[in-house]
């Protein structure tokens, strides 16, 4: 059940408009903040990473950002640069590294359909092994104050879910409509998960009563917003040049909840 539910939604994700993206790349492009690529390297293998430094006096809580199951597009970029300037080192790894034609990640693939079967093939422990790595490389930074969070996009909203199980020592786990983890897993979450949901998104909205009895029953903190009338992928789709109203309502009021979270940390 758990393999047909994420085959569906990287049909919902795939059918979304995924445009050369170039509204993003010009806002990453005027951004006043620091950005760089960094690679961070674990046994022989090297996930390529993109960290955004926000303009701030002291060490700051490092966010995670886990990209769309089509990879780690300039729209993932843009999403790390706007954790930045609310205050917050971001750092948004390419899942994908080492998997391309060339043996590069994301940008490689030809298109959003290479990207998502590239997505399917990732194993989990890899992505785990992964994003360890990464939480291992922001924490220790000088500019860190060793507070860590995750937040995750469509694919990475699973991933940031999945991750809370896998991560005791994160504060936070911020899913944008993902799905939920195993059910095996659940008791190993140690923090806070924060869901944020498209009302015209069914498949996945679908989940949360029951993922709401699972962590109840588990003792865990899950606390869901749906956003009547926006679909899935409406943090993408609310910043298009084409956004829908209600995509773009969605997406104003999830970036200021979200702040408002990230701030309590």
């Amino acid at each position: 059940m758990k393999t047909k539910l994420l085959f569906i939604i990287s049909l919902i994700c795939a059918g979304l408009s995924v445009s050369a993206q170039d509204w993003a790349k010009a806002r990453l492009e005027k951004s006043p903040r620091h950005g760089e690529w960094v690679d961070v390297t674990y046994g022989s293998r090297t996930v390529h990473c993109f960290i955004v430094y926000p303009e701030v006096k002291s060490p700051a809580t490092a966010v995670i950002v886990i990209h769309e199951i089509f990879g780690l597009t300039p729209w993932a970029r843009s999403a790390a640069d706007e954790v930045a300037a609310a205050g917050y080192i971001a750092i948004a790894p390419d899942l994908l590294s080492g998997t391309g034609p060339k043996g590069g990640g994301s940008s490689e693939f030809p298109g959003t359909d290479d990207a998502v079967a590239a997505i399917h093939k990732l194993p989990p422990e890899q992505i785990t092994a992964d994003l360890n790595a990464v939480a291992d490389y922001v924490k220790a930074l000088p500019a860190a104050n060793g507070k860590l969070a995750v937040a995750g996009f469509c694919w990475g909203g699973g991933q940031s879910f999945r991750f809370a199980c896998n991560r005791p020592d994160l504060k936070a786990a911020y899913v944008f409509y993902g799905p939920p983890p195993d059910e095996k897993d659940v008791q190993n979450i140690k923090c806070p998960v924060y869901g944020f949901y498209g009302g015209n998104d069914a498949r996945i909205s679908a989940t949360i009563p029951a993922t709401e009895k699972l962590m109840k029953a588990a003792g865990k903190t899950y606390k869901p917003v749906t956003y009547e009338g926006a679909g899935h992928g409406f943090m993408r789709a609310g910043e298009q040049p084409d956004a829908e109203a209600a995509n773009q309502k969605a997406h104003d009021q999830a970036w200021k909840r979200f702040k408002n979270l990230l701030g309590k940390l």
